[in-house]
């Protein structure tokens, strides 16, 4: 882990490049922050339980 220090990545602009693209494809490219968006999505941080509520009650209105 780094203190601070002087980093090739940030002076050569791999950095930058790499959280734009990460920000365009909406997916980041860490594993904590894969991770951080997994759980958002199944706790119901995220749309994946709003989803879930919608199609179990269309396919209950459909049922009946």
């Amino acid at each position: 882990m780094s203190r601070g220090g002087f980093s090739w990545k940030r002076l050569t602009g791999i950095s930058g490049a790499k959280a734009r693209a990460s920000k365009k494809v909406g997916v980041p490219f860490t594993k904590s922050g894969r991770e951080r968006k997994i759980g958002r999505a199944v706790t119901g941080g995220g749309c994946l339980l709003q989803l879930v509520l919608l199609l179990a009650l269309v396919l209950w209105r459909a049922w009946i």
